[in-house]
């Protein structure tokens, strides 16, 4: 009796479907997705040309921020253009962080530069609460589009390539159902993974879109003393604060402000720690139940005299 499987084209393969909860062995052939059940599905040319694209643009700016410096270039004027047009500004520069976020460029020079633009156009306390404006506002609609991104367009990508580098996030995936908004808040509040990783990891654990928007709100803090250290800058530079009290005080509020950011982070921390503690020690004790109790615990055996 032959034990051979059909034979199966070259051109065709079989892989599980995600996202249903089970495995569907699927079938593609010529661009279109068969499963076991005769269905047929398009094949996604769509999140592929979208996963391509904005791959072209991260190593497009890891190229770029190594050689020609056209981006930075790029940045610098933008900025100077924002302090002739207050106004227009801040909207220009609410997308202008909304791309990058998306993009995976580094928010934290945008975020002084604003801070530095925004303080010396308009002042220290005006300067900071503009620029932290619209830097959360970018940042925060950014990070809900990573999110949805990492969620319906590049799970596959994500999955294989940043949380092989971060895989503690997806170690609390369970948890995530419970604690959701919790977790991201201590995630946001201290830096145990980078802002634009984690808005795309977001996407593929089980948190809810509305746990995850609440918890940007961890972002506050280190944005304020960003733009608060950028808009002091701007206001020193261009003469609108003087005198050596004025100074100290601005550097003392600086020192006080890291001092905060800095507790803040390192309590989040701690906190966070608890959770993976816990999270490990509730999946032992599982583990060890099921090896206790065994496959087919409950089964009662019947004697062989008693089948007769």
């Amino acid at each position: 009796m032959s034990t051979s499987s059909p034979a199966m084209d070259e051109s065709s393969y079989q892989n599980p479907v995600e996202g249903t909860g089970d495995d569907v062995a699927t079938t593609v052939n010529e661009g279109v997705i068969v499963d076991v059940e005769g269905r047929k599905r398009s094949f996604p040319w769509t999140k592929m040309l979208v996963g391509a694209i904005l791959v072209g643009i991260i190593i497009y700016v890891i190229v770029d921020s190594a050689t020609t410096g056209n981006i930075r270039a790029g940045l610098e004027y933008f900025l100077g253009w924002i302090e002739t047009n207050v106004i227009a500004g801040v909207f220009a520069f609410t997308g202008v962080y909304f791309v990058a976020t998306i993009a995976f460029v580094p928010g934290s020079i945008l975020t002084l530069g604003s801070g530095f633009v925004f303080g010396g156009a308009l002042g220290l306390g005006p300067g900071v609460a503009l620029a932290t404006t619209a830097v959360f506002v970018g940042a925060s609609l950014g990070s809900v589009a990573a999110f949805l991104i990492g969620r319906y367009l590049l799970r596959d990508r994500v999955r294989g390539g940043l949380v092989e580098k971060y895989p503690i996030v997806m170690a609390l995936d369970e948890a995530f159902k419970r604690k959701g908004f919790f977790i991201f808040l201590l995630l946001r509040l201290s830096p145990i993974v980078p802002f634009n990783a984690i808005n795309y990891i977001g996407g593929i654990t089980s948190i809810k879109l509305r746990d995850y928007t609440l918890a940007l709100l961890g972002m506050l803090p280190g944005t304020i003393l960003y733009c608060f250290i950028g808009a002091t800058a701007g206001s020193l530079t261009t003469g609108s604060m003087s005198g050596p009290a004025t100074i100290a005080s601005i550097v003392i509020g600086i020192i006080l402000g890291l001092i905060a950011v800095f507790v803040v982070s390192y309590y989040a921390r701690k906190e966070f720690d608890k959770i993976v503690a816990q999270q490990e020690r509730l999946k032992t004790e599982h583990q060890s139940s099921d090896s206790i109790e065994g496959p087919n615990d409950s089964t009662v055996v019947r004697p062989a005299e008693d089948l007769a």
